[in-house]
């Protein structure tokens, strides 16, 4: 989960540094687990920041479906990550890939 430590600050004129606070946000609230690939991307001149989890091996009979959001990232005026708002969505993402599949009848 999110620790509430210093608030992590970034250049918002820097996609790259933008891009390596997001990444390691996401490093430090997210469960390790052997088979997932998580990855991320942002676009150079984009605020668009992708987010996916999928299996390693997505020809696994034990493979999930793979999920991802992307979404406007979100940064006060001095350049803080608003990341109350970010572990939301980090956190709806996880519990979309962790969901059971409905059975069809």
């Amino acid at each position: 989960m999110a620790s509430n430590k210093n608030p992590k600050k970034t250049n918002l004129m820097d996609p790259p540094s933008i891009k390596h606070l997001l990444d390691e946000s996401v490093t430090e609230g997210s469960f390790n687990s052997t088979g997932l690939v998580v990855s991320s991307k942002l676009p150079t001149f984009s605020d668009l920041y992708t987010l996916s989890i999928a299996s390693a091996d997505p020809i696994s009979i034990a493979a999930k479906k793979p999920v991802q959001f992307t979404k406007s990232t979100q940064f006060t005026i001095d350049g803080i990550l608003v990341e109350g708002l970010f572990w939301k969505d980090v956190d709806g993402l996880i519990d979309n890939y962790t969901e059971e599949p409905r059975k069809k009848k």
